[in-house]
């Protein structure tokens, strides 16, 4: 499909936004907000070796729940088969529902659902957990904080129940045509598009009770055919032909869908030049089946400052607005906050971060983890970008984590905080 089809097909969404603007790399021009997505208890602990317990995946999530974040990528009802560490998901999102955690202010919680079992198994667990159940996930824009809390999360669960079972094996991190030179689709709105998108509805009445909650789904798909056919078991175009039934029913049970576009700026199989046309050409399909947003993924961390502009000018000139696109990057070769910037500057505002920089891709060889949450954070409020998130509590973290799984912790400003706090005690 055309980049000038997709264009008058989304005419109606464009008209309420405005122009996008550039900015230089200065305080007074970055001082605004952006949205910090927190996969580590999905994407970061998938790849782990050993079996993480229960508990810890909840004590996790609790953490996070209380350091400011607002969106938190809790599981995936994916079959144990191909992704064992995410056998007890059902579980996890039983405990959010019926015991969510403290949190000041609305928090989303996000589970991968590679297939229409996936979402089944979701809504089964939903309608059968105890108690206090989500709200609908709407987008835009975000309540006022509640100066209630919410009830204690329960710190342990016994339940072996298990996920699905259709063939998907991994998470996809990562939108439609147009040359990277065509000018972008024209919008006539007066709506800031660099705005932070936020996840809920409603007014400050409807939030003055103790903080809500809710839950959304994300399917994955890729960015070139041999990655989709390793990680999916099919092309590019048979996996959207699966998501079509998923976002159906997710629409028609009030339930808001990301999307994500795996290996957007480098691939395993066949290399660092991935063509930006076709991840435009992915994501555009993702939003115009009713995707409310789509996460552009580095998976392999291939990417650069040049070919990240690149690949955003081509979003761009296929008519899809930045408020509708997030960018989540690997931090292999240390770019990720140097592309980062490079996002900061277009003008996105939603960017996946891991505590710990926990993650990888079982099908991307040397592929690291995603950029820490706490290296993000402190670079983003260093440039002016408000998140809400508290470095020294994400910094505390970080390390425990880190040490429930033997491993090093990754981050450098974590590690650097950490030593300035012990310095002072």
């Amino acid at each position: 499909m055309s980049a000038v089809k997709h264009s008058l097909r989304r005419a109606s969404r464009f008209h309420r936004r405005g122009p996008s603007r550039s900015f230089s790399c200065t305080r007074e021009k970055l001082s605004e907000e952006a949205r910090i997505v927190e996969v580590g208890p999905r994407d970061g602990l998938q790849n782990e070796k050993s079996s993480i317990p229960l508990p810890t995946k909840l004590e996790l999530i609790r953490r996070l729940a209380g350091t400011g974040l607002r969106d938190i990528e809790a599981g995936s009802f994916v079959s144990p088969k191909w992704v064992p560490q995410m056998a007890n998901s059902a579980d996890v999102l039983n405990h959010i529902l019926g015991h969510p955690p403290n949190s000041s202010h609305h928090m989303t919680y996000n589970f991968l659902v590679p297939n229409l079992k996936g979402l089944q198994n979701f809504l089964d667990t939903s309608e059968q957990a105890p108690s206090q159940q989500a709200q609908p996930s709407d987008p835009l824009p975000t309540p006022p904080p509640s100066p209630k809390q919410a009830p204690q999360w329960p710190s342990s669960n016994t339940s072996t129940q298990d996920s699905n079972e259709m063939p998907s094996r991994t998470d996809g991190d990562g939108k439609r045509p147009g040359e990277a030179s065509d000018p972008p689709a024209e919008n006539t709105s007066t709506q800031d598009p660099n705005k932070m998108p936020s996840r809920t509805t409603g007014s400050e009445e409807a939030f003055s009770s103790p903080p809500a909650f809710s839950t959304e789904v994300s399917v994955f798909a890729a960015a070139t055919e041999t990655f989709s056919k390793a990680n999916t078991n099919c092309s590019i175009a048979e996996s959207m032909e699966r998501f079509k039934p998923i976002l159906s029913l997710a629409k028609s049970k009030n339930i808001r869908v990301r999307g994500y576009v795996s290996v957007a700026l480098g691939c395993p199989y066949e290399g660092p030049n991935v063509d930006p046309h076709k991840v435009a050409e992915v994501t555009a399909t993702l939003l115009e089946m009713g995707a409310d947003e789509v996460s552009i993924a580095d998976t392999t961390g291939m990417g650069t400052a040049p070919r990240t502009r690149e690949l955003l000018k081509a979003l761009s000139a296929a008519g899809i607005v930045n408020q509708d696109i997030a960018l989540h990057f690997h931090d292999t070769y240390g770019q990720a906050l140097v592309n980062t910037l490079v996002g900061l500057e277009h003008g996105i505002r939603t960017f996946d971060s891991s505590v710990g920089g926990l993650g990888g891709c079982p099908y991307s060889k040397g592929a690291t983890g995603n950029v820490a949450t706490e290296d993000l954070v402190y670079f983003l409020h260093s440039l002016g970008v408000q998140t809400g998130v508290d470095t020294q509590k994400m910094a505390e973290i970080g390390a425990w984590i880190s040490k429930e799984l033997g491993r090093p912790n990754e981050t450098r400003a974590g590690k650097a905080i950490l030593a300035r706090m012990s310095s002072k005690l």
